[in-house]
């Protein structure tokens, strides 16, 4: 199986003037990959859009290799429901993102358990297998650590595979292969070897799945150094940040939430590409700072109704990077509030917000007025009765409650 990306590696890095011949990889549209350069509308998170012919779309954070990110822009943004475009779901968008990079760049290849013709545990990439082939889509048997070495292997060898967990859970059976290869290869090889590898799945607590299968993975890779960790939370962020991740030199993580797959939204027909660096203003305010991601963006925008009939104006961001942080969006609404309150589904102790709370206090300590409130899960496995699953989860009426006490 080695052999066959070895191949497949060798093959995609011909001149431009080279063709496949073969019929299994039924490469609907193969472009060069040296000499041209294809041209993409880049938006921002609101939808502003740019031109991406400059070499150079990164965002903030320099230091890593970023060229899969869009600028920031200063301009602001219009909504995007408001302008034309196409209803999809959640795992339609992601599908979307996926196929158009699959169209875009013959590198690109996906692998996991029941990927290909069955079409993905969510069906997220349902439909690809007939298209482009099994090579290109691979049905791997139910061995995460070796099809996770394997797709590291061919990002070594020049693809850019999407490797996916049919359950984030899953994956800490290749816990050695993403800390000890994906993120420090680059490092370690002096430079020589890039590691672009996307890894994605579902995870998050479900409605009574289970304490295996409901697990929260961003604390346990946060740590790894040379790794991206995102998060996407509606239709239109998922597809932008899927593309962005695979344009990315960068071993990138995307977390998907088993709860949000069938979120419906309006998103552009033209491409876009967001910055997997850059954080979301989701309602602007004056009183408060809520940082949240994932599926407590829609706990917190329920508590906010509460809290804007009571007379409170909190500010509401979706951080979306996990790593790095945006400290530049943070910080901005950190000295126009002074006051934060960190919202996840993560667990409290060595969680996201355990490290997001550790930055806000080394860089904006002098501009709180309040100490810093986090509000996580519960340090204990996730219960499979459905009353006990909620009491370990963020509900609005403890946001309601946190934010009335921030604000005395």
């Amino acid at each position: 199986m080695a052999s066959i990306f070895q191949g497949f590696g060798a093959a995609t890095s011909l001149s431009s003037s080279a063709s496949f011949d073969t019929k299994k990889l039924q490469f609907s549209s193969l472009r060069s990959l040296s000499g041209k350069r294809a041209s993409c509308v880049v938006v921002r998170s609101g939808g502003v859009k740019m031109d991406s012919d400059s070499n150079r779309i990164g965002g903030r954070g320099d230091q890593l290799v970023t060229n899969a990110v869009a600028t920031k822009v200063d301009n602001p943004a219009a909504s995007t429901a408001s302008k034309p475009g196409h209803e999809l779901l959640l795992f339609e968008a992601l599908r979307e993102g996926l196929e158009e990079e699959m169209e875009r760049d013959a590198r690109v290849c996906v692998m996991g358990e029941d990927v290909g013709h069955y079409g993905g545990s969510y069906k997220v990439t349902k439909g690809l297998a007939p298209k482009y082939g099994d090579l290109r889509v691979l049905d791997t048997p139910i061995a995460e650590n070796s099809f996770t070495g394997m797709g590291i292997g061919a990002a070594m060898m020049g693809l850019r595979p999407i490797i996916e967990g049919m359950n984030m859970g899953f994956l800490l059976l290749a816990f050695n292969q993403i800390s000890n290869n994906c993120g420090m290869l680059h490092y370690t090889s002096g430079g020589q070897f890039k590691i672009p590898v996307v890894i994605r799945g579902p995870g998050g607590v479900g409605r009574q799945l289970g304490a295996e299968h409901s697990q929260r993975l961003e604390s346990y890779f946060q740590s790894i150094p040379g790794i991206q960790m995102v998060a996407c939370s509606t239709p239109y962020n998922a597809k932008g940040l899927m593309k962005a991740a695979i344009r990315s030199d960068n071993p990138v993580i995307l977390f998907e939430h088993v709860l949000l797959y069938n979120l419906k939204e309006r998103i552009p027909d033209e491409e876009y590409v967001l910055n997997l660096e850059e954080a979301e203003m989701v309602r602007p305010g004056e009183h408060v700072t809520i940082l949240t991601y994932s599926r407590m963006r829609y706990h917190v925008m329920q508590a906010a109704k509460t809290l804007v009939n009571k007379g409170y104006d909190p500010e509401v961001i979706d951080i979306r990077s996990l790593k790095p942080f945006d400290l530049y969006t943070i910080g901005n609404s950190i000295k126009k509030t002074h006051r934060v309150l960190i919202v996840e589904e993560c667990m409290r102790t060595g969680g996201i917000g355990a490290s997001l709370t550790a930055a806000i206090t080394e860089n904006f300590h002098d501009y709180l007025d309040a100490p810093i409130m986090c509000l996580s899960s519960q340090d204990v496995p996730t219960p499979y009765a459905g009353t006990l699953e909620e009491w370990t989860v963020v509900q609005p009426p403890q946001i309601v409650a946190a934010v009335e006490q921030l604000c005395r």
